[in-house]
């Protein structure tokens, strides 16, 4: 351009807005999208929806057995936290064990340099707690 065009350019002498660009493409992340949801993002699709699962289910048994200890509160109480202690989470908690050892590496999860750990994800951790019978008297408790 010479000075002349510069002259009469309509945005001479006002500042530029900057286009901040934070992201890189890349051959990786153009595959990775073709290939559809990651890996770390299905299973955590199926962990919550095998939650969902035993939550329906653990309600069910729940209202069947209140049926059945009708009138017997400490008798309800009794069976429930049996029926909590053999109730089996496997397949959920084999899910849960290994988001828990991979979502760092498959989700590049930054470290956090002041604790030495991985980033908080949403302000929590990312590693999720196994199911158990605690969690179930938590969310049902053993009260009529």
């Amino acid at each position: 351009m010479s000075e002349h065009d510069l002259e009469e350019h309509p945005l001479r002498g006002k500042r530029l807005r900057q286009r901040l660009r934070n992201f890189r493409p890349n051959a990786d992340a153009y595959l990775a999208a073709l290939g559809g949801p990651r890996s770390y993002m299905r299973r955590l699709k199926a962990i919550q929806a095998e939650t969902e699962e035993h939550e329906r289910q653990l309600a069910e048994a729940r209202r069947a057995l209140a049926e059945e200890c009708a009138g017997d509160p400490a008798a309800f109480a009794r069976r429930w936290r049996e029926t909590a202690a053999r109730w089996s989470f496997d397949d959920v908690n084999g899910l849960i064990e290994r988001h828990n050892r991979w979502y760092p590496a498959e989700s590049h999860l930054p470290m956090d340099p002041r604790t030495g750990d991985f980033a908080l994800v949403d302000g929590e951790r990312y590693a999720r707690p196994p199911l158990d019978a605690a969690w179930i008297l938590e969310r049902f408790p053993p009260e009529l």
